[in-house]
Parts: structure tokens; C-alpha cells; sequence
């Protein structure tokens, strides 16, 4: 025979899984870590109400993380996370677009040409490069919140057919007015669609980007009259030292920011230690940053 151990929350009066650090229900702190009393990790305990329009969940992703993702947790089917890739795509297609500025073309038609090729070619990579590769980050996250905190085993029990079942049926208490809580629990987790907004950071990256590249870059005498560019024209400006600079600006941003939010993001789907997924988090952005930003050979001039 299997008990359910709860336990109440004080201000609502609901019940509660005895290790959950939140209520339900309310947002009630139940139990309180140290690091959660730094404003961008304290967890927000008012009433929800109503979601905020996409470009403001996006703009608290970056001012205020814990405000984002508690909001984008109550109804995680509208989560910007897919907006966030496709942003991103844009930014690296205008990428494209900072390259080719650097070009002086002869004839000026071809500037064009070139510049609408660029464009595509680097949304599309940018695109397709982001979506994977924020997919398997966002696995490699979840595995270490799974050592952590058991993430993986928290959403089953918080929002998996049973748990649906449970909170359908159940008679809230009746001293209780916060009513928010249950329509949480009804949803489908979309971990990876709520996840995905961990990676809002680069949209700043990648505007900065942008901005280094129009102004760092050498220019370039292209003539196009003699039957095309040669790809030798092109290595020379990827060549360029400045990229090392943007592979240090992503590494950071892979091994500090992004653990934060992610962490912020995980914790808030689970209902678990801040202080532990953080560590989990820090861990596999540090290493990814080491394998895929510091290794590569632009930082060594190759």
C-alpha cells in the first residue's frame, strides 16, 4: 500500500506534495532556499490572472526571469520559446547581411544579389542550426536536472493523465480564493516549447553581433566582371579575428546566462530546489561552452 504524503499550504489552505517548494495553488512559498531571496531567483507568489502579450514575456526573459517564466508557466502552450528561434534566425540572417556590407561590388547591381543570397543563406543555416541545437541543449539540461532533482519524474506526477485526473476531481478547500493553480496542472508540461525561452539571451548576442561585425570587419574591392567571386574573396574576411571575438561572447553567454534562465525555467516546471538545478545547470552550459565555443579554431587564428 503506497501513501500520498501532503502537506497544507497555510495561506490557501490547498494540499500539496510534501516536497514541493511552492503551492499549487496560490504560489504560497512552502519552503524557502537562501539564494531565492536574490531578486532574479525569488519565486513570485501573487495570484495569476492573465498571460502577457509575447514581446513583453520576451523582454522579461531578459530584465526579469523569474517574473517570465512564472508567467509562462500558468499557460505554457503560448510560450515564445519557437518565436524565440525564429528571431534568432532573422538576426543571423541581418549576420548575413553585415558580412556583405564589407563588399564593394563592381558593377553595384550585384550588391543586391549578393546581399538577398547572404541573407536567406544565413536565416535558413540560422534557422535550422537553432532548432537543433537548442533541442539537444535543452536535452542535455534536462539530464542534469534529472540528476539533480528528478525533473523528468516531477512532470510526470505534475502533469502527466494521473495527476490531471486528481486535480479535475478534487474539491479545493474551501477557504481557498486563488483558483489559478489548477488550470496549471491541466496542461500538458511543453517542456521544450517553455525551455526554449532559456535561450532569449542570444537575441541580445546577436544584435551586439551584428554591430561588431559592421564595424570591424575590413572592406573589400569585389569584381564581379570577370565571371564570378572566387571563395578566396570570402575567406578572407572569415578569416577575420573578430569572429574569435563572437565565439567568446557566445561562450559566456552559454556558460553564465543561459544556465540561469534555464535553471529559473526548469524549476518552475517542477516545482524544485532553485540552489539545485542552478548547479546542474552551470555544469552543462560550462561544458558545452568548453566543447563547442572554446575549441573552436577561429579562437586560435586557424
Amino acid at each position: 500500500m503506497s501513501y500520498y504524503v501532503t502537506a497544507r499550504c497555510p495561506r490557501c489552505g490547498n494540499e500539496n506534495p510534501a516536497d514541493n517548494f511552492q503551492c499549487s495553488f496560490c504560489g504560497y512559498r512552502l519552503r524557502i532556499e537562501k539564494i531565492e531571496n536574490i531578486s532574479i531567483f525569488k519565486r513570485v507568489e501573487k495570484e495569476w490572472i492573465s498571460p502577457s502579450p509575447f514581446y513583453m514575456k520576451i523582454y522579461c526573459l531578459l530584465t526579469k526571469p523569474n517574473y517570465a517564466f512564472w508567467d509562462i508557466n500558468h499557460r505554457r502552450r503560448d510560450a515564445p520559446g519557437f518565436l524565440i528561434v525564429f528571431f534568432n534566425a532573422i538576426l543571423w540572417g541581418l549576420m548575413g547581411l553585415a558580412v556583405i556590407a564589407h563588399f564593394v561590388f563592381t558593377p553595384n547591381d550585384a550588391a543586391f544579389y549578393y546581399g538577398l543570397t547572404f541573407f536567406i543563406i544565413f536565416f535558413l543555416f540560422g534557422f535550422l542550426f537553432n532548432l537543433v541545437f537548442y533541442t539537444i541543449l535543452v536535452w542535455l539540461f534536462i539530464k542534469g536536472a534529472n540528476k539533480a532533482v528528478g525533473f523528468s519524474k516531477r512532470l510526470e506526477s505534475r502533469f502527466g493523465e494521473k495527476s490531471k485526473i486528481i486535480f479535475s476531481e478534487s474539491e479545493m478547500s474551501p477557504f481557498s480564493i486563488y483558483k489559478g493553480g489548477t488550470l496549471m496542472q491541466k496542461q500538458e508540461a511543453n517542456k521544450y516549447k517553455m525551455l526554449f525561452c532559456a535561450f532569449a539571451p542570444f537575441l541580445v548576442i546577436n544584435a551586439v553581433k551584428i554591430l561588431i561585425l559592421l564595424v570591424a570587419l575590413p572592406t573589400i574591392e569585389v569584381d564581379t566582371t570577370a565571371g564570378g567571386v572566387s571563395p578566396d574573396t570570402f575567406s578572407q574576411t572569415f578569416k577575420s579575428p573578430v569572429w574569435a571575438v563572437l565565439d567568446i561572447m557566445d561562450a559566456l553567454t552559454m556558460a553564465i546566462w543561459i544556465p540561469i534562465l534555464m535553471a529559473i525555467g526548469i524549476r518552475e516546471l517542477s516545482n524544485s530546489s532553485t540552489i539545485k538545478v542552478l548547479i546542474s545547470s552551470f555544469i552543462i552550459g560550462t561544458v558545452v561552452s568548453i566543447v563547442f565555443y572554446f575549441l573552436r579554431p577561429t579562437l586560435f587564428g586557424f
